[in-house]
């Protein structure tokens, strides 16, 4: 019998009279007070909202069972990816159930490791988490990065590796940066924001970003200013020291487009200025290494799937290569291949490339001119990362991982291309008893979009099978095959997942990014729907057993999507969304998001966002999926606001009996950093709400 009950009581959620007009269109926004998250009335809210949703949680007979199969199977060693500095590995390791991972290090691969930072130990909920490493040239020094309750704020400290003793130094206010270290370990570059004001720490917009030079044993206040920009408030910075520790190269970013620009400054010569190598911001330049002053791109300046190119800062040679006439004197290294090119290492003097092939990962390795030497054989269709080291490395390590496979470390060989197993995880489950398809169907206009499909062998494809589609399409960001442990629970449920690759993404490299954003952006969500009819069409499932799924961006990507097709899903999973698209710009870091979404500002833009914003196309006296809204009180990436107010929204509109619930999690930021706990129990409710709303049966 189904645990459905009848329409619930929702909280009162008051309206206030603010009507905003945009180029002469008038958009109402009665619920404006949600985006004080502080105040005492939004907090009242939020606790009436929470309380709603977790007695209806509570009342889900499986939920119990959910969580205790969620607990046994991730109680397993997951292993990160060893890498070397000075003469000791160093690698992160979670024993199981630990909230956070810890970081060890051990002199070689057969020596017993010793813990170095143990986050579990700076907070009993584990709320407190490990951010970014950075490890001096010898290996000597250590500094981390670390989080409070998911924010994206960070402080750094410093430690000595062989000792674990912490230095004085404590650099705060650090936000979408790392610190790199001088070779002589005697100091670190780093970017950061002024201090915000108190009220406004989760809220308010990041503008003028500067560059550092921090020296150990000194106070933050006395770091000297390397570079900044003051007209240019919307520049930000990576820093990162070449690996023969000459150059500091300086990436510069000024939006979630992936054009940048390049800069460097020489750190043999005293008082050198930053040298601007690349002043346009006309394409995407990632740094792979250098041999002198020899530096190697990989870039989509005239390539859209990407290639490798070569600049010789000092004498650049004179093959012409672009179109623009600062690119005069550059040399193409690796051409653009019918693959998208994600990326590079530089080892043991050879290039290994990543490509995407419809969607998962092949490796290949080319000499410093170009020339193919051989592929990486990988275990199946999956994907890898890793081959990280020094340009003079002859050994690296890689992870392989599959919806079905967890993350098995390879020790690879460069010499030999030999690999080898160097940890391999044992989980709690049976993964011969599931199989992978990749389908491609036709979206509205008939472009063909890849699909993973997971499922039990054997699967009947009689329409009768609950199913998670899910997606995200937006910021040349790939979906890639990963396993998940929530997955394989899910599956053991008798649930089918599929995954689509949407456009928006960077699966097929940047048309096909393009293809997704701005206005195009309608071509994501008609290409999620298209999966959604396609899964139904081929007997998977049908609308009353399917459910859709999407964090932050893919959170905007259900909301659209429910709305636009309300009858075509049973239940709607929208985590973290961006769902107010007339004023995502306005707060943290969200004004970076108009390279994708374009400006409300703009009289074009806004015709565009305006037709799909998930909270201003609620209509009143539609019956809507089942839906859970997910967020967090301190989310300072997508502010809870769009989740409050979307939530309040839906729930006056909404029509039918199905529940609408948010659940807001505390000490909890957008995702990063979120100890194990919180999200067995998160997924646990997203799970149990799925059993009930789908009259899916008990885990036995």
């Amino acid at each position: 019998m189904s645990e459905n009950s009848p329409r619930l009581n929702y909280p009162v959620s008051h309206q206030v009279n603010i009507v905003d007009n945009y180029h002469g269109v008038e958009v109402a926004d009665p619920y404006r007070w949600l985006e004080d998250t502080q105040s005492e009335e939004t907090q009242v809210w939020i606790e009436s909202q929470n309380k709603l949703t977790f007695s209806y949680l509570e009342e889900i007979s499986s939920r119990s069972d959910i969580k205790q199969r969620l607990t046994e199977v991730w109680d397993y060693e997951k292993y990160g990816l060893p890498f070397k500095q000075g003469d000791q590995y160093f690698y992160f390791k979670n024993d199981g159930l630990q909230n956070q991972n810890v970081l060890y290090v051990l002199p070689d691969l057969e020596a017993t490791p010793r813990a170095l930072i143990d986050p579990n130990l700076w907070s009993e909920d584990g709320t407190i988490s490990l951010s970014g490493i950075s490890i001096s040239e010898d290996g000597q020094l250590l500094a981390y990065g670390y989080s409070v309750s998911g924010s994206d704020w960070q402080e750094w400290r410093v430690i000595d590796v062989a000792t674990a003793q912490y230095l004085p130094d404590v650099i705060k206010w650090i936000k979408f940066s790392g610190v790199t270290w001088t070779h002589d370990r005697q100091g670190f570059f780093y970017a950061r924001y002024e201090v915000p004001n108190t009220a406004e720490t989760f809220t308010a917009t990041h503008y003028l970003q500067r560059v550092y030079y921090h020296r150990l044993g000194t106070e933050q206040a006395e770091d000297l200013l390397i570079y900044e920009k003051p007209d240019q408030k919307e520049w930000s910075y990576y820093c990162y020291i070449t690996e023969d520790g000459r150059y500091l190269l300086l990436t510069v970013w000024q939006s979630t487009d992936r054009k940048n620009l390049v800069f460097y400054k020489d750190l043999t010569i005293a008082n050198s200025p930053v040298v601007e190598l690349i002043n346009q911001f006309e394409a995407e330049y990632t740094f792979i290494g250098n041999d002198g002053s020899l530096f190697w791109f990989l870039t989509d300046l005239d390539a859209p799937k990407k290639r490798a190119i070569a600049i010789n800062i000092s004498n650049p040679p004179v093959f012409p290569l672009g179109k623009i006439p600062h690119q005069q004197g550059w040399s193409q290294v690796i051409p653009e291949s019918e693959n998208t090119l994600q990326g590079i290492s530089l080892i043991n003097h050879q290039f290994v490339a990543f490509y995407l092939r419809d969607a998962h990962t092949e490796i290949k390795i080319f000499d410093l001119q170009g020339n193919f030497i051989r592929p990486v054989e990988l275990p199946g269709l999956g994907s890898a990362n890793g081959f990280g080291g020094k340009s003079t490395d002859t050994e690296t390590f890689y992870s392989y991982t599959s919806f079905t496979v967890p993350p098995t470390i390879y020790h690879y060989n460069m010499l030999t291309g030999e690999s080898g197993i160097f940890r391999q995880p044992s989980v709690d489950f049976d993964p011969e008893l599931y199989e992978t398809v990749q389908v491609f169907y036709p979206s509205k206009d008939g472009t063909k979009i890849p699909m993973f499909i997971t499922h039990k062998k054997g699967l009947q494809l009689d329409g009768s099978h609950p199913c998670i589609l899910y997606g995200y399409g937006g910021f040349s960001i790939s979906l890639t095959p990963a396993f998940s442990v929530s997955r394989i629970v899910w599956l053991e449920m008798g649930g089918i997942y599929a995954i689509a690759n949407l456009r928006g993404g960077g699966e097929y490299g940047e048309e096909w990014h393009q293809a997704g954003i701005k206005a195009n952006k309608q071509n994501t969500f008609d290409d999620f729907i298209g999966a959604a009819e396609w899964l139904i069409e081929a007997k998977y499932t049908n609308s009353s057993q399917l459910a859709i799924q999407g964090g932050s961006n893919g959170g905007l990507l259900v909301g659209a999507c429910m709305i636009q097709r309300p009858a075509l899903f049973a239940t709607a999973l929208p985590a973290v969304g961006v769902m107010d698209m007339l004023r995502f710009h306005k707060f943290t870091i969200g004004w970076a998001w108009i390279s994708d979404y374009g400006s409300p500002d703009d009289p074009n833009d806004f015709t565009h966002i305006y037709k799909y914003s998930p909270l201003h196309n609620l209509r009143e006296g539609i019956a809507y999926p089942a839906t859970l809204i997910i967020t967090a009180d301190t989310d300072d990436r997508v502010v809870p606001a769009h989740s409050f107010k979307f939530a309040a929204t839906l729930q006056k509109a909404h029509a039918g009996e199905q529940p609408v619930l948010i659940r807001i999690e505390t000490k909890a930021g957008h995702g990063g950093g979120k100890p194990t706990t919180k999200i067995i129990e998160e997924v646990t409710d997203q799970f149990a709400f799925l059993c009930r709303v789908l009259a899916i049966a008990p885990i036995i």
